[in-house]
């Protein structure tokens, strides 16, 4: 009788691959940060020579703040030193919130959608993701600056070491705020809303920059006047020394004081809130990782409103191409950037006028002049689509009606800007005799720009990168061209235009009649404005190529 036959071995399945260690997560990202900083800086040799002069310079420009806020104790009574750093600390934890708002793009760091895909748990990614957020330098400026904020109130021993423990918390709170910022903003920041809120924040954030200048010589007295004046700070420190992470700065004021419980509810305030913002910022990292992006979900939409709102445009050619030039204006970030900056640009410098009392209503001319650049490299903003374009332009017709259609769409928004900002200069300055002079010079100087503009989008084309950073105006080795645009097309309007703004010079000086420059003006932009539109036409069809090439480059 032969033996049962053995059982034939089942393989034993593969085991499953453990999931990554704690500590070996924390150190891939932190080593993941390092390596993103030795990858930019390896790119040229220029860009590592600037970002490290940047960050010295940086560096050294906090320690003499610091080392002011230090002497300031010896300048003012030690309560208005202690202000000013507590004022200095609230003003740093605002720009640390409004970071991610602006330059969220510009900072692949803190994107955490990159890692949503990875299989990482929250605890792990949050406790690398504070590490790596803490290195670079702004982190190092933050801690100079704040130790210059907390020595300007120190008084003793027990400052000291107050200092040595708020002035570290409170770099760590500003750092996890603007992350914990960042993360729970994420999918806005990068669609193309958080594109558009991050020009106009740009913008607001630069005329308040402007009006706490004006306000700050206010604060810092007027030339010859005897030592500096802080007392209009005390009332906003009084408030701020209560808020964290301010009040982690201002417990070493506190504790040099003698009131040691004080001291330590200021520290315990801004510990509470650092748990509260790395709690959120935990739950929006989850929340990344478990959510679908939006972007991705398809939108059905009517087709019917794609011709709505535009029957007041012309037929045609130039029509479409009014259009498609609008919508470009108001959906793409990178012309909407354009755009608001040149009126943002016009806006800062009139309010600054208004303010400090130098005011003309003559400003208005910068207003054409900025937009008048909007024609600037028309070619370059469309990027790899241009060769729909140019699959069209076949005649020299389809040429005079394709810049034709880009500048009556930047006329339509030009032209009701300019007058509504004329006459609020006119009524803020009560200039009204000036007011038709200077509409007749700002007109001129738009027309000129559209006609230089016209004539360097044909003959010196450039790229304008398609990134996530609407701010970046060129793609790397065209900054000559950029140069050649910008400068050449800023002089050349303005030589354009001299004959007007000749006029003026000479009407202001010899007491002549000013307005007829209302009717001059416009007629001689207009002209200038058709002549360039046919030079340019002229050259379109011949550069199609180089323009093409330019368009696409990468």
């Amino acid at each position: 009788m032969n033996a049962p036959a053995a059982p034939a071995a089942t393989p034993s399945p593969a085991p499953a691959a453990a999931p990554p260690d704690d500590r070996t997560v924390v150190r891939t990202l932190v080593s993941l940060k390092l390596r993103l900083l030795r990858n930019g800086l390896r790119r040229s040799r220029g860009r590592a020579a600037l970002y490290l002069l940047g960050a010295v310079l940086g560096v050294l420009f906090a320690a003499g703040i610091a080392l002011a806020m230090a002497m300031l104790e010896h300048a003012v009574d030690s309560g208005s030193a202690g202000d000013a750093g507590v004022v200095l600390t609230g003003a740093l934890t605002l720009g640390w919130a409004a970071i991610p708002l602006f330059l969220f793009s510009s900072d692949e760091s803190a994107d955490p959608t990159r890692l949503t895909m990875l299989p990482l748990r929250p605890g792990p990614l949050l406790r690398g993701s504070v590490l790596a957020a803490l290195i670079g330098p702004g982190p190092l400026v933050s801690l100079v600056l704040l130790t210059g904020a907390a020595l300007s109130g120190a008084l003793g021993g027990a400052s000291a070491a107050a200092a040595v423990i708020g002035v570290p918390l409170a770099v760590v709170t500003v750092v996890v705020l603007s992350r914990a910022v960042a993360a729970g903003n994420a999918r806005l920041l990068s669609s193309r809303r958080g594109k558009d809120f991050a020009i106009f924040g740009g913008l607001l954030f630069a005329l308040l920059v402007q009006i706490a200048n004006v306000g700050s010589q206010s604060v810092f007295g007027k030339p010859g006047a005897d030592g500096l004046d802080l007392e209009p700070l005390a009332p906003i420190a009084s408030v701020l020394r209560w808020i964290p992470p301010v009040s982690a700065v201002d417990a070493v004021r506190t504790a040099g004081e003698g009131r040691y419980p004080l001291a330590l509810l200021q520290l315990a305030a801004t510990v509470a809130l650092l748990l509260l913002l790395l709690r959120w910022w935990r739950a929006s990292l989850q929340q990344l990782m478990v959510t679908a992006d939006a972007s991705t979900v398809e939108v059905v939409r009517g087709v019917q409103e794609s011709g709505r709102g535009w029957r007041f445009l012309p037929d045609g050619r130039v029509g479409a191409v009014m259009q498609r030039h609008l919508r470009y204006a108001w959906r793409e970030p990178r012309a909407k950037a354009a755009v608001f900056t040149s009126i943002g640009m016009t806006l800062v410098i009139c309010v600054l006028s208004i303010v400090q009392g130098w005011s003309t209503v003559y400003l208005v001319a910068m207003t054409g002049m900025f937009l008048g650049l909007q024609m600037l490299n028309l070619f370059g903003m469309d990027g790899s689509a241009f060769w729909m374009v140019a699959a069209t332009l076949l005649t020299p017709a389809d040429a005079r009606d394709e810049l034709r259609g880009r500048a009556f769409a930047l006329l339509s928004y030009a032209v009701p800007v300019t007058l509504v900002l004329a006459v609020v200069l006119a009524a803020a300055t009560g200039d009204w005799s000036g007011l038709p002079s200077a509409v007749g010079v700002a007109f001129a100087l738009l027309g000129s720009g559209i006609a230089i503009g016209a004539v360097l989008s044909v003959l010196a084309p450039y790229t304008m990168p398609a990134d996530n950073n609407p701010m970046r105006n060129a793609a790397p080795g065209q900054g000559g061209l950029v140069m050649l645009n910008s400068f050449g097309s800023m002089f050349g309007s303005v030589i354009v235009a001299s004959p007007a703004i000749a006029y003026l010079a000479w009407a202001l000086a010899t007491d002549a009649p000013t307005w007829p420059l209302l009717l001059a003006g416009p007629l001689y932009g207009t002209l200038i404005a058709t002549l360039g539109l046919r030079l340019a036409a002229g050259r379109l069809l011949e550069r199609l190529p180089e323009i093409l090439t330019k368009a696409v480059e990468r």
